[in-house]
């Protein structure tokens, strides 16, 4: 559908397609700066891949303890990496599953 390239070229024009699935629109509308419906759309996702999403954007709104809580759901440790090299290792997760 999208190469990981082509998706940093959506993040960087804030164009967020419908057909794409669900998780990836919510690193998309995160990047744009609407957390809240990035958010939203996390919460609606009741499986790993949206509970790894709904940590990422705790951990970036600066709730760690409630990142901590859906990271464990999701089946992970808070990473290391910095939220940007997170993000960018969500999108390429995700993007190898469509």
């Amino acid at each position: 559908m999208f190469s990981y390239e082509e998706f940093l070229k959506l993040k960087e024009s804030g164009v967020i397609p419908n057909d794409l699935p669900p998780l990836l629109q919510a690193l998309l509308q995160e990047a744009a700066g609407d957390w809240n419906r990035a958010h939203v759309i996390a919460q609606d996702e009741h499986n790993n891949d949206g509970s790894w999403v709904h940590a990422y954007l705790h951990r970036v709104e600066g709730d760690l303890s409630n990142a901590s809580y859906w990271y464990r759901v999701a089946g992970r440790s808070m990473p290391e990496l910095s939220p940007e090299e997170e993000w960018k290792s969500i999108a390429r997760a995700l993007l190898d599953k469509i």
